[in-house]
């Protein structure tokens, strides 16, 4: 008799260990959508390949999606056209002002030397306080609008004594040659490349104003449905990022196909931008909360963000 209870104890735990192990499968997805820009970590991710061949062998296939910069990519993953995004420390503050459904998922290490003001080498334009009254090109609600809006305001002045020309980076790059603008605020590596072809100088970094993370950041329909799946992916960018700081030619080389920038700008690009994936802290919800109470301050969000909304479950 007691053998026979064992036997069906056995058996039992056979048949709990095969529903758990449907259950797991059940949270593997078929597909991932991936948003990224030519210039950042997912676009490295993406032309080295490891990502997709990990997923292969699990049956989930992997698709990308590019976009011209962080706050259109923001919109794709608020309507759901894509399950993933890295972008720099503004986007979701908009996109959750925007009742974007989205979670942190990791953030980079700080690197304020990667966006900067910079006027024409020429240019009588010495220091931020010089840019009140002038035209100052940007693209709105990216990342490098925060370092604008606290330079300024460092400088004594407020957003309104500028006029913001919004325009994505290759506009802005042309508008910045012809001298359609008397500044341009912009983020590496297109920094790098007005900086080495045009002589552009910079009049302010965000070194001591702005921490600029890069934050990896999912649907919270996708992490929540799919939190091993996620949490695989943040694992990639943290050991690509350690490959990438240790490879940083073998990364120019990839980047500069990717973007069709020369391999020395992405050298200079890499010098100072080091790649990482860490989880995410109190202490980075706090700046961030300090972030979107600045932009609706000034008016340029509607409404009050509470940043924390948007922690995953799986760091509460």
């Amino acid at each position: 008799m007691k053998q026979h209870r064992r036997q069906n104890a056995f058996v039992t735990a056979i048949l709990l260990a095969g529903l758990s192990g449907s259950a797991w499968a059940a949270e593997l997805p078929k597909k991932i959508t991936i948003g990224y820009q030519k210039a950042n970590i997912f676009a490295l991710l993406k032309y080295r390949g490891t990502l997709e061949a990990d997923f292969k062998r699990q049956g989930i296939d992997v698709s990308w999606v590019e976009f011209p910069a962080g706050p259109q990519m923001l919109e794709g993953l608020n309507v759901g056209s894509i399950d993933l995004a890295a972008t720099g420390d503004v986007p979701p503050a908009f996109a959750q002002a925007a009742q974007a459904d989205l979670v942190y998922l990791a953030h980079s290490p700080a690197n304020p030397q990667t966006e900067a003001i910079v006027v024409p080498k020429d240019s009588p334009i010495k220091t931020v306080a010089d840019l009140k009254g002038k035209r100052v090109g940007l693209n709105k609600g990216s990342d490098v609008n925060y370092l604008l809006v606290t330079a300024l305001e460092q400088a004594g002045l407020k957003y309104s004594s500028i006029t913001p020309v919004y325009l994505p980076p290759s506009d802005a790059r042309a508008a910045f040659q012809r001298g359609a603008i008397d500044a341009w605020v912009i983020w590496d590596p297109y920094l790098a490349e007005v900086e080495t072809n045009e002589g552009a100088r910079q009049i302010k970094n965000a070194e001591g104003l702005v921490p600029h993370y890069t934050f990896y950041l999912a649907s919270r329909k996708f992490a929540d449905g799919y939190p091993a799946t996620a949490k695989k992916v943040v694992d990639e960018l943290s050991s690509l990022s350690d490959w990438a700081n240790k490879h940083p030619d073998d990364a120019a080389k990839i980047l500069s196909t990717s973007t069709g920038l020369p391999q020395p700008i992405w050298a200079k690009t890499l010098a100072r931008q080091p790649y990482g994936a860490a989880r995410m802290t109190p202490a980075i919800f706090s700046q961030q909360q300090t972030l979107a109470d600045t932009f609706t301050r000034i008016g340029m969000l509607p409404v009050k963000v509470d940043v924390n909304t948007a922690k995953w479950k799986a760091d509460k």
